[in-house]
Formats: structure tokens, C-alpha cells, sequence
């Protein structure tokens, strides 16, 4: 079947037909609303409150977002949509309703309480627009062509611009030359729900090897680390790290560096030492523990199980670190797109509600305390303060002033003209300082091809550092990465724990998330098979899939906020 010139005009018509143009806000927006309330809420269990002669459990149970409304002076509740909300300078925002669960002692009381009000996206599924056709919404007076992807507040139209950032969990290897003789480091930022560490690795100078962990004051050597995650011989610290003698050669320096920590416990208590010096022994090893399952890579786990797959991850940033020493690989890129996402709207609220819900639960935790000393008992509804969740986030998007200082986050939608609306809805911005040069990072990258326009960019101290989203390009919404790691294991994929000698010589290593899942003898056809598989619709389209045959390694990522084309 010959494709005509007609065909693909065709094919570019249906795009924006199904997909439209700021699809990414209002899908990063759904999936807030839909999956990561619930999650925010779940991750904290509830509150436990102990009186003189009384107990009370409360638990927080399942979260909705009722339809978008007002509340009139006379206290009459009723329905808005955005053009009203234009008007009247109001707010676009739905109700969020909580069940809360007190145990009192055995007897449960499940109550519905309103926490707080959200703001709607325009047109995301929880607006009244995207439930009427073009016809009803010209009876209603509203734009049938209207786009959304933006808030309505206090009557101002406010769009959260798409924020460039490094991409997490992933390892970028680079040389430093600012000294006499280079050094080679490794970094991953380390991100998980709520909480985002820097782990940095370097191979120094003299050849000793050193781990950067937030809370420990200076580095520690790798191969002590090692040991306390539970590898504790050094054939074993080698084995994880390579199995090529040019690359243990140069740990060398490392195993006598750490020749002092013999055992797990030893190594344990060489990190206490420096985590809480003149302490009692059995703190001092509490405190190591602690901060090797909590401030280590917690994006792989932050439990005790978790301490072989941390050192997996840690001896293959060693072995990029040394292989770069090597020559056998180039320096990462941190401006090639795959090492970067975009934070759209949804994960952006996700940080905003997630603090303003912990400021509502110290609050509900007060007011708990504060009625169970008295006779009454203690009222659920009258402990929950709305306003608290409501104001937080309202004002964020109001003034753009986020968490973390950060300050221009949203910003009043350019309403010139068509074109400049969608412009302004399709535009990125880098966190990087407008005062220096970053010539680099402002420069057109081979990989922009497709994804970011490389005409529209402004004048000035912006100059490269805003940019806009091409016409055909999409931003992924993620899809879980568990499911991805079951099919690939299913698919005769051999665990990194469980790989023999022969398979790890011969196989092809696969990343899942930048994580090493395991080895492959056959990658060409695991390759073919899961993209066959996306294609029928049996995985998600949102997994991509590359085999790099110069390093022999296969990467799957599944995560939201990668530019797709």
C-alpha cells in the first residue's frame, strides 16, 4: 500500500482531532485528580490519640471531587461554570469530601467531611464544559472551541507553565577538570513521593572511590558502604560492580582504603561514627541504619529488604564511573532530552497538596487533642478546618509563589489572540538562572528534532531557556513500572541477583527506570516482542523501549513527563 502526500495530512488532521493541543495539562490534571489525591491521602495512615483512660484511632479513608460550585452570600449552594466565574471574579473550584473513620474505643463512626476546595483545570474531566456538546455550550454562552488547560481565580485565568528538569532516579556520569588532575563523578537524583535525595559518587584522583549521602557529613568510601548494605566479602563487592579485570584493577586503592571494616557491622559502625560521634555504640549504629534505608536511594525502597538492590544500583554507577575513566564511555549529556521531563500541572498540585494536607493534619491532630479533654467527646467535622487546603492552593496559584522559594510558577494566560493562547499553553521553561550564561543548555540539541520548536524561543536573558513544545509532539503520562518489570521477568528475563557468571559476560543488561532489572541473551527479539505487545494493546503505549548495541543494553522507560513525537 503506497502512503500519498493526501495520507499524511490526513493522519495530522485525526492528531489534532483526538489529541488537540494541550492534551498534556489536562491528562497530567485527570491523573491527579483520579489516582494521586488518593495516594497523597493513603501515605498518611491517620492519627492515633491517647488521653489519660482513652484511645481514639482515626483513619483517613477514600477521597472525591464533587462537581465545580459556589457557595452565594445567602449560603445557597449551586453550580458555576468558568464564564460566570470570569465575570464575578470567583473561583473555578470543586469541593474535596474526606472519610474519616474514628475508632473510639471499639465503637467506629465513619463521617463524609469537606477538607477543602480544589481548583479545575478548564475542560479537564471534572468541568462542567467537557460534559456538553458544541451546541449546549453556545446555548449556555460558552466557547465550543474553547481549549482549557488552564484555572480560573478570583476571575483571572492562570496557567501553570511546564516545568525542564533533570530526569530522576537515572545515573548521569561526568569528568570534573577543575582541579590538577580530573575527577569522575556520578549522580542520581534519588526521588520518591515527597522526598528527593542527591547521591553522588566520585572516583578521585588518587584512585579511592567515595560516596556523597545527605546526612553524612563527608563522603564514604565505597567499598565500606558496600559492606554495610550486606556484601560483605570483597569478591562480592567486586562481583557486583564488573566482572572485567581492567575495571577491578581500578578498585584497588578502594579495598585498601577500606581494610579497617571488615564485617557488616564494622562498616555500620564507621558510618555512625560520623552520623553521631560520642554516642552509645547501639545508637550509633540505629542512626547508620537509618540513614542507609532512608536517605540511600530511597526511590528503590526504605526498608531493610531493600539494602541488595541498593548495592546492584551502586556497583553499576561504579562500573559507568570507572568505564568513563576508561574511555569505554562518553560523558552523559545533560541536555540531551532523554535525560530530562517536564513537570506539567498534575505533579506541580502533587507537591502543593501534599504539604498543604500534612499542615491540615498537624492542625486536625491539635484540635483531636484539644476535644478529647473534654466531657463531649470528640466531634469530627468540627476538628476538620477547610480553609487550611483551600487558601494554600489558591494562593500558590494566584500569586505562582510554589514551595521551596520558587517564585513565577503560573502566570496570567496571553489572551491576544488565539494563536498566543495556545503558544502560551504549549511553552516550557528551565529552572536555570537568567543571569548566567549556560550557553549549552540555551543552544538547539539534536534531539529538540520533532519535540521543542526551535524558532519560538524569546529575545534576551530568556533566549533558549523558554521554549515551546512542537505541534506534533506529546508528553507521556506514565504507566507503573511494576507491571513493565513482571512482563519483561515473564518474558524470560533473568534477575540482576540471580544472573551466573556466564550470563552476565554474555547478556544484555536491561534498565527499567534507569534500575538494572536483570540480563538478556536474545535482545533483539525481547526488543520486537514488547513492541509487538504495545502495539496489540496488551501493555501500555506509554512504555518506550531502546537497545543500544555499542554498550549492549536495553532501557525501558515508563515514566510521565518524557517529550514523545
Amino acid at each position: 500500500m503506497l502512503i500519498e502526500d493526501q495520507d499524511y495530512w490526513d493522519v495530522m488532521k485525526t492528531f489534532f482531532k483526538e489529541e488537540g493541543l494541550v492534551k498534556q495539562h489536562l491528562d497530567s490534571y485527570n491523573d491527579f485528580v483520579q489516582n494521586t489525591l488518593q495516594h497523597i491521602i493513603d501515605e498518611i495512615q491517620g492519627i492515633t490519640i491517647e488521653v489519660p483512660n482513652h484511645k481514639y484511632d482515626i483513619k483517613f479513608g477514600t477521597i472525591e471531587v464533587d462537581e465545580a460550585r459556589i457557595v452565594e452570600v445567602d449560603g445557597t449552594v449551586r453550580e458555576v461554570y468558568p464564564r460566570e466565574a470570569r465575570i464575578r471574579n470567583l473561583t473555578y473550584s470543586a469541593p474535596l469530601f474526606l472519610d474519616i473513620i474514628l475508632n473510639d474505643e471499639g465503637r467506629e463512626s465513619l463521617e463524609c467531611v469537606n477538607i477543602g476546595n480544589i481548583p479545575i483545570m478548564v475542560k479537564s474531566d471534572l468541568c462542567l464544559l467537557s460534559k456538553h456538546s458544541p451546541d449546549e455550550l453556545v446555548r449556555i454562552g460558552e466557547d465550543p472551541n474553547e481549549v482549557g488547560g488552564y484555572f480560573i481565580v478570583n476571575g483571572s485565568e492562570r496557567v501553570i507553565v511546564s516545568l525542564e528538569d533533570l530526569a530522576p532516579n537515572r545515573v548521569l556520569i561526568e569528568t570534573d577538570n577543575r582541579g590538577s588532575r580530573p575527577v569522575y563523578r556520578g549522580k542520581v537524583f534519588s526521588t520518591t513521593v515527597g522526598f528527593r535525595a542527591r547521591i553522588e559518587m566520585a572516583l578521585k584522583a588518587k584512585g579511592e572511590m567515595v560516596v556523597s549521602i545527605p546526612g553524612v557529613p563527608v563522603p564514604v568510601p565505597f567499598v565500606v558502604l558496600m559492606r554495610a548494605l550486606g556484601v560483605e566479602t570483597d569478591r562480592d563487592v567486586a562481583e557486583m560492580v564488573s566482572l572485567d579485570n581492567e575495571i577491578l584493577s581500578e578498585l584497588e586503592t578502594s579495598f585498601r582504603e577500606a581494610a579497617n571494616a571488615h564485617t557488616i557491622e564494622d562498616s555500620i559502625l564507621y558510618i555512625g561514627n560520623r552520623v553521631a560521634f560520642g554516642q552509645v555504640k547501639e545508637f550509633r549504629i540505629k542512626r547508620a541504619e537509618t540513614i542507609v534505608d532512608r536517605n540511600l536511594l530511597p526511590h528503590i525502597g526504605r526498608e531493610p529488604d531493600d539494602r541488595i538492590d541498593k548495592a546492584i544500583f551502586l556497583g553499576e554507577m561504579a562500573s559507568r564511573i570507572i568505564e568513563l575513566k576508561l574511555g569505554r564511555r562518553e560523558e552523559d549529556d545533560k541536555d540531551h532530552l532523554k535525560n530530562k521531563r517536564i513537570k506539567l500541572a498534575g505533579p506541580l498540585l502533587a507537591e502543593l497538596f501534599r504539604s498543604a494536607f500534612w499542615s491540615l493534619y498537624r492542625d486536625m491532630r491539635y484540635q483531636f487533642r484539644r476535644m478529647s479533654t473534654r466531657r463531649k467527646g470528640v466531634l469530627i467535622s468540627a476538628s476538620v478546618r477547610p480553609g487550611i487546603i483551600s487558601s494554600r492552593i489558591q494562593h500558590a496559584i494566584a500569586t505562582g509563589n510554589w514551595r521551596r522559594g520558587r517564585v513565577g510558577m503560573t502566570q496570567l494566560l496571553d489572551r491576544t489572540n488565539t494563536l498566543s493562547t495556545l503558544s502560551h499553553l504549549r511553552r516550557l521553561q528551565s529552572p536555570l538562572s537568567r543571569s548566567q550564561p549556560n550557553f549549552e543548555a540555551r543552544d538547539l540539541h539534536s534531539t529538540h528534532w520533532g519535540r521543542l520548536c526551535p524558532n519560538e524561543t524569546p529575545e534576551g536573558a530568556n533566549c533558549g531557556l523558554v521554549k515551546n513544545l512542537s505541534l506534533m509532539a506529546s508528553i507521556s503520562v506514565g504507566t507503573d513500572a511494576e507491571k513493565i518489570k513482571r512482563t519483561l521477568l515473564y518474558l524470560g528475563v533473568t534477575q540482576a541477583k540471580l544472573a551466573d557468571e556466564q550470563l552476565r559476560h554474555e547478556g544484555a543488561k536491561i534498565f527499567v527506570e534507569g534500575y538494572l532489572l536483570g540480563y538478556t541473551t536474545t535482545p533483539n527479539e525481547l526488543v520486537d516482542t514488547i513492541r509487538e505487545m504495545r502495539r496489540r494493546g496488551e501493555i501500555s503505549t506509554e512504555v518506550n523501549i531502546g537497545y543500544y548495541v555499542d554498550h549492549n543494553e536495553i532501557y525501558v522507560n515508563c515514566d510521565e513527563g518524557r517529550i514523545r513525537r
